[in-house]
């Protein structure tokens, strides 16, 4: 299951062959188990094997035959992040632990199409991307001022000397219009500096699958949803169309949106309407409701553009009957009637169905970040973060969620380490439903997710609580 980091061969064999998270510990037959799409078994961190960070529960089952394998991929780490070493030997002042790094807590979702091998490679990098991200703000996260809003030439001076030098100019002298423009400076938090380097990881991530896709043969793409607690506070990074919610004391706050053709219309809208030789004079940027006839040029006829939230007429011309940019509803919308995903990392090579025409300048692989400060609330053993892959939020909305999560964690000592795993598991099984003739089924008869579904569910309590 597990493969080395990616300048090793073994992440070569692990791309090709059928892999599981390593956390997991699959021995050879319970990964042929893992991979069956007619038994579906739900996997687990199983008791007696090393525990995951925070007992943290974990669940993941394959889908119902729509790939060759399971496509998502997950990861869960603890991190050290290391001050970069100073230049010419200085030793900044100080030499606690805390002085040459801290640690990141780290779980993540990869839910892969059109091959594993950019969700297997992120699974295995983007955490260390995110580490060399941190390893700048080393001291500037440790010191309470705020941030230098410039860096002195040797970047690895300490912050606090960073901040005593930015009023001077070369010669000693205060420039003369220094003093109004000091009170035009923006306060930059040291919070908005780790979603920077977690936003440039996700980029650095995408250019590394760029670069080795040839040499590694990595395949696809992948929605990615990451999860770092750091210094109090957890930032919760999406790309895609997987979903994080927190269920503090019964309440739902969500920790995410999905990134879909829908969501990010005008976005989408706006690029080919600026760089229509993007669109290979195949697609049009504007949306109608349906499907235009060349019968009805001429007549008037509902549209929307980048700029609209609500429809108008117009005209309809020539260029209209182009198919849309943006087609279809719900989980079938599509950008050029082949991706359902918006935000993600890969696709590099994903081009419109028999053209030349590549989809990857419209996909963004940025994610959105937001941020819960678990210091701001007493948390109890039942307040949880639950990151699901779209398997999971297909069939089963929030509440639902939230109704099982309270239901299994009642059933358990708070104390027991094991309640997490349950918690997921359950919501796996029950988000698969049941085997019957017509296929899986939930109790209400509706069909069950046939996708792949993977699971983490992160008690906020912490690790103090449970260790």
């Amino acid at each position: 299951g597990s493969a080395g980091a990616a300048s090793q061969p073994g992440l070569a064999s692990c791309t090709a062959l059928f892999c599981r998270p390593a956390f997991l510990q699959l021995t050879p037959e319970e990964l042929r188990r893992a991979d069956d799409h007619t038994g579906r078994a739900v996997q687990s961190p199983r008791d007696g094997r090393r525990r995951l960070p925070w007992s943290t529960g974990y669940a993941e089952v394959i889908n119902a035959g729509k790939s060759q394998h399971n496509e998502d991929q997950a990861c869960c780490e603890v991190v050290f992040v290391e001050r970069r070493p100073s230049p010419r030997g200085r030793q900044p002042s100080g030499d606690g632990s805390g002085e040459k790094g801290f640690y990141f807590h780290y779980w993540a979702l990869f839910d892969g199409h059109a091959g594993s091998g950019a969700a297997v490679m992120a699974s295995k990098r983007l955490h260390l991307h995110i580490c060399e991200q941190l390893r700048d703000l080393v001291d500037i996260l440790q010191d309470p001022s705020p941030p230098p809003i410039c860096l002195q030439h040797d970047a690895r001076a300490g912050a606090a000397e960073l901040s005593r030098a930015p009023l001077t100019e070369d010669n000693g002298e205060v420039p003369s219009d220094a003093l109004p423009r000091f009170h035009l400076e923006k306060a930059v938090s040291h919070e908005s500096l780790v979603i920077g380097a977690i936003e440039n990881a996700f980029k650095h991530m995408d250019d590394q699958i760029e670069q080795e896709r040839a040499s590694q043969s990595i395949s696809g793409g992948c929605c990615a949803l990451a999860a770092v607690y750091l210094m109090g506070k957890f930032y919760v990074a999406n790309a895609g169309d997987s979903r994080a919610i927190i269920i503090r004391n019964g309440e739902i706050i969500p920790m995410s949106r999905e990134f879909t053709p829908e969501t990010e219309r005008q976005r989408l809208q706006f690029l080919a309407f600026l760089r229509p030789e993007l669109l290979g004079k195949e697609f049009t940027h504007l949306e109608f409701p349906r499907r235009i006839q060349p019968k009805e040029l001429g007549k008037k006829m509902l549209y929307r553009d980048q700029n609209m939230n609500g429809w108008a007429y117009k005209k309809i011309e020539e260029d209209d009957l182009k198919f849309p940019l943006i087609y279809g509803e719900g989980k079938k919308a599509r950008v050029m009637a082949t991706i359902g995903v918006t935000r993600g990392l890969g696709d590099h090579d994903l081009k419109v169905f028999s053209s030349n025409i590549h989809i990857k300048p419209f996909l963004s692989c940025f994610p959105e970040v937001r941020v819960y400060d678990l210091t701001q609330y007493e948390h109890c053993p039942d307040d949880v973060l639950v990151l699901g892959t779209d398997g999971l939020w297909d069939v089963t909305n929030d509440e639902e969620v939230a109704s099982v999560v309270m239901e299994v964690l009642t059933s358990y000592e708070p104390n027991d380490p094991c309640r997490y795993t349950m918690v997921a598991q359950e919501l796996v099984v029950r988000s698969r439903g049941v085997l019957k003739e017509r296929g899986w089924r939930l109790p209400n008869d509706r069909l069950g997710s046939g996708d792949d579904i993977s699971v983490f569910v992160i008690p906020l309590g912490g690790p103090g609580n449970y260790t």
